[in-house]
């Protein structure tokens, strides 16, 4: 901090009453704490309450009951879209496990321009608005978000929590730290900006679908 801006603070601070040391220590201690606000309530579990807010943004999902049941799944969804069976996948753990059909073009990297489908893993899924929490860094690749017209998204069940606070919670126990980028997607990219008048894939993915992995 300048010694202007150091000077400006100092005296707006004692303008207001602030005493210094004790007040900035009230202010660690209360970020410390990660005080919640009201928390809302529903009666059905996360898992079912993601699905219908995901279902509400636009956004589809299939039902993968394991690993192996990942290329079938990728298989329906091109098909259904006749797509060509052509993607690009993060290099995440959960990706480099699966064995791809010799004869589809599968690129593990980071999405390009040209690149129609992509796929990656979301850290967590948040069931009180059906959104998806994407952490930048080697096994998620940003540019899978959001260059790809079509978006899959690997969401292993048990990552699903109840609330945007939990996911923070969540993020702060695994990682410690923050990412470079922390991405919340909440359906297909849209604008109401021409004539109010909702546009899906303004600003990024046109469609986007979520792969639910069954966990044990």
């Amino acid at each position: 901090m300048t010694d202007a801006r150091a000077a400006i603070l100092g005296r707006l601070g004692r303008v207001l009453g602030h005493t210094g040391t004790a007040d900035d220590a009230a202010v660690v201690q209360r970020l410390k704490e990660h005080a919640r606000g009201p928390q809302p309530q529903w009666p059905e579990t996360p898992r079912a309450r993601f699905l219908v807010k995901l279902a509400k943004v636009a956004a589809t999902h299939a039902e993968v009951q394991s690993k192996a049941a990942i290329v079938p799944a990728v298989q329906a969804y091109l098909d259904a879209q006749a797509l060509p069976r052509q993607l690009v996948v993060a290099p995440h753990p959960l990706l480099n496990e699966v064995t791809w059909p010799q004869d589809w073009q599968v690129a593990r990297r980071r999405a390009q321009g040209e690149d129609r489908t992509g796929l990656t893993v979301a850290f967590c899924a948040i069931a009180e608005t059906g959104s998806l929490v994407l952490l930048s860094g080697p096994e998620s690749p940003t540019t899978l978000n959001f260059l790809p017209d079509d978006f899959l998204c690997l969401v292993p069940e048990d990552r699903i929590v109840p609330r945007l606070e939990d996911a923070w919670m969540l993020l702060r126990q695994e990682r410690g730290a923050l990412p470079r980028a922390t991405n919340i997607v909440t359906g297909p990219s849209r604008t109401a900006d021409v004539e109010q008048t909702i546009q899906l894939g303004a600003h990024g993915p046109r469609r986007l679908h979520v792969l639910l992995l069954k966990t044990p």
